[in-house]
């Protein structure tokens, strides 16, 4: 796996290195050995999927506060995504900024999501599955959230939103 830094700290894009042959590829997504390595989370208690029939369907922006925040690493396994990631931290260098990424079933990226980033992402083909490595226990009342659509961060979203949640298109105006 190559591991290579973004521009908002402690967000890392990890893309494979398939091994190929008559059969088709082979390639490790996580390895505990190499994760450690680079610093970062190694425990995941739990593995999330989503389906998203339509494209468009905007999910997120999500987070679990205090004492529950969690670390992510998300991956597309079929179709594609436009994922964004906000940062939150308020003692980081990027405070308020966000980044986007493309991660598809064939590119085969997965991206390191620290704790206290917000994380969304866009469907850009119809059919879309998007599996989850989640570092803490859900819980529903450390649950939190920040609208795609906040002038606070100005995300750009490739598509029109065809599907969103109640509970996403209503989450309050950030306070900085």
């Amino acid at each position: 796996m190559r591991f290579s830094p973004t521009t908002l700290p402690d967000v890392v894009l990890i893309e494979p290195e398939p091994h190929y042959d008559v059969r088709g590829s082979f390639a490790r997504t996580f390895c505990t050995r190499e994760f450690a390595a680079q610093g970062l989370e190694t425990s995941f208690v739990q593995h999330s999927v989503s389906h998203s029939r339509l494209c468009g369907t905007v999910r997120g922006m999500h987070f679990q506060r205090a004492p529950h925040a969690e670390v992510k690493i998300v991956r597309c396994i079929r179709g594609a995504i436009r994922d964004v990631l906000v940062d939150l931290r308020p003692d980081s260098p990027t405070f308020g900024r966000w980044e986007g990424f493309d991660l598809t079933a064939d590119n085969g990226r997965s991206l390191y999501v620290p704790k206290g980033v917000a994380h969304g992402f866009q469907t850009l083909e119809a059919e879309t599955v998007v599996a989850y490595l989640i570092s803490e226990f859900y819980v529903p009342e450390a649950s939190y959230g920040v609208r795609h659509d906040d002038p606070a961060f100005g995300i750009e979203w490739p598509l029109p939103p065809s599907a969103i949640s109640e509970k996403d298109r209503d989450w309050p105006a950030f306070a900085r």
